[in-house]
């Protein structure tokens, strides 16, 4: 098996799309969006994630005190869409991760027109980064983020 093919599977099992949302007041939205690839492994697998980033050839690895793992990830919006959402269009993903990723490729597609910018667009980004891993751990409730947009008068 090729290693291109190999990146696909270890990350149909252990990586992650997500996005995440940060209040910024700064912002005329007031809302930062942060869309994110990640793998965290143990550290007995860290020379797995140095192939891995050398094979994107972009992003960083970095230790996370809250769960004692290392973390390879890539947050740059230009890096995600130059080197990370065309290898998962080549090589798709194969589990329920696929409907993550297509929902996170499309966020970041609007990311990268500065829709995010403009409080209906993101409204549309909240709600679709909300149907992405049900499962995970969010800082902010959807409704809040929302409700901080409807009282904009953008």
């Amino acid at each position: 098996m090729d290693f291109a093919s190999y990146v696909t599977g270890f990350i149909d099992g252990e990586g992650c799309f997500s996005v995440s949302f940060n209040y910024r007041e700064k912002l005329k939205t007031k809302i930062e969006v942060r869309p994110s690839f990640a793998i965290g492994q143990n550290k007995r697998s860290l020379e797995i994630l140095k192939k891995i980033r050398q094979f994107f050839t972009c992003g960083y690895i970095r230790f996370s005190k809250s769960d004692q793992c290392f973390k390879y990830e890539v947050r740059n919006i230009d890096e995600l869409r130059k080197f990370i959402i065309p290898h998962f269009r080549k090589f798709p993903l194969m589990t329920t991760k696929k409907a993550d990723f297509e929902i996170f490729s499309i966020i970041c597609g609007k990311v990268a027109q500065m829709k995010h910018r403009n409080s209906e667009h993101l409204k549309e980004i909240i709600q679709m980064a909300f149907r992405m891993n049900c499962s995970g751990k969010r800082k902010y409730k959807e409704a809040e983020l929302l409700s901080v947009l409807d009282k904009l008068k953008i």
